[in-house]
Parts: C-alpha cells; structure tokens; sequence
C-alpha cells in the first residue's frame, strides 16, 4: 500500500500515526506537493492532488480522516477502539473529527501561516478563533481522559496533529493545562513518537528555512 505524504502536514502525520498504531508498514512515497510535477504525479490518481493520498491495489483514498477510518476498519484485527463502533460512541468520534477539520485544524494552521509564510502577526480575530478552538478542547478533555472516550480513538490522533502545530512555533498553552496533560496522554499511547517527533522537527526545520 502506498502513501504519498511529507511529515511537515498535520493531516499526514494523522494517517502516518495512525498506520504506527495499527503496526501497519506502508510504502511512502515522500513528496513536496508545491512542485507543479508533484501535482502533475496526483493527478493521475487524485484530482485534488492533495496529500496524503493512499493507494491500495488501485484504491485510492485522499483526506486523512477517510484514510484513518479505513486503515481501522480494515486493519484493526477486530479491535474497534480507536473507531468505535457503538453508535454514541462514534457519534462523538465523527463530532470531534469534524471538529477538528471544521475549527481547530483551520484555526491553527491559518494562525501558523500567517506568522511563517506571511511573516505577520495573526489578526485579533485569528487570534480569537484559535482561542475559542482550544477552549473547546480544553472542555472535551477536562470531560474524560480522551476527547471521545475514556481510551485513545483516532479523533485523538488527528487532534493532536493540529496541536502539534501549534507548539512547533512555540505558541504558550498554558492557559489549557487539561490540553498539555492529554498530549501527554496520547503520545504516551503512540508507538516510538519519540522518534517520529524528532523526524518531524527536522523535517519542520528545513521546510521554514524555504519559506
């Protein structure tokens, strides 16, 4: 199975922590999906030509959230923890990843843009977008030890691939100590993050030397 990703994207770090979890081995295919003949590559099999894009036996799936669920689905061996499948229970997975597409992965990513790509101080109302984005968060894990249910689901994952963001330029979170305590919590549950984390510092580092 094939992965077309770069670490520097939160929603790729999203499947990439989620294969990790499931011990899954993928074939990746780093990319730089700037480049007009990255793009080109996409279009073949995604018209999009976003990342990631997963590609197995001819099945092609882009957007993270539909790539996790399908990893789990089809690759859980049975275990249906990280993608529960008592009705309620995923209800709230499905609110909290669409959560975080809708509001915390935009709130953060265009705060971030907007101080490394564009060299400016995000706007009060960015600034006031993210805030209300982590205090929503905040609440979900003040709730329960995760933010869908008492153990680690892929809503977890793909959060903290938002939050990661953020502390990669350093933004003081101390205001949300229930946030800092469930990073904690879910990287605890990740296989060799560690490692991952350091790869994708690296990673991160030489991506805002282009910028």
């Amino acid at each position: 199975m094939e992965l077309y990703y770069n670490i520097v994207s939160p929603p790729c770090q999203s499947v990439l922590l989620v294969g990790k979890k499931l011990g899954i081995t993928f074939d990746l295919k780093e990319v730089n999906p700037h480049l007009p003949e990255v793009r080109e590559q996409l279009r073949k099999f995604n018209p999009q030509h976003t990342i990631p894009t997963f590609v197995e036996d001819g099945h092609v799936i882009w957007e993270s959230y539909a790539i996790a669920i399908y990893l789990v689905e089809k690759y859980g061996n049975g275990d249906d923890a990280l993608y529960p499948r008592d009705p309620k229970v995923r209800s709230v997975v499905n609110q909290r990843l669409f959560f975080d597409n809708g509001l915390m992965f935009k709130s953060a990513i265009e705060y971030v843009e907007c101080i490394l790509k564009k060299k400016l101080e995000p706007t009060e109302e960015m600034q006031q977008r993210l805030k209300k984005a982590l205090g929503l968060l905040e609440s979900f894990v003040k709730e329960r030890a995760f933010v869908a249910s008492d153990h680690l689901t892929i809503a977890d994952i793909c959060l903290l691939s938002s939050v990661t963001l953020l502390t990669g330029i350093k933004y003081d979170l101390a205001a949300f100590p229930g946030i800092t305590a469930w990073v904690a919590r879910v990287t605890g549950e990740l296989p060799d993050y560690g490692e991952f984390h350091k790869e994708l510092y690296e990673k991160s580092m030489e991506y805002i030397k282009t910028l």
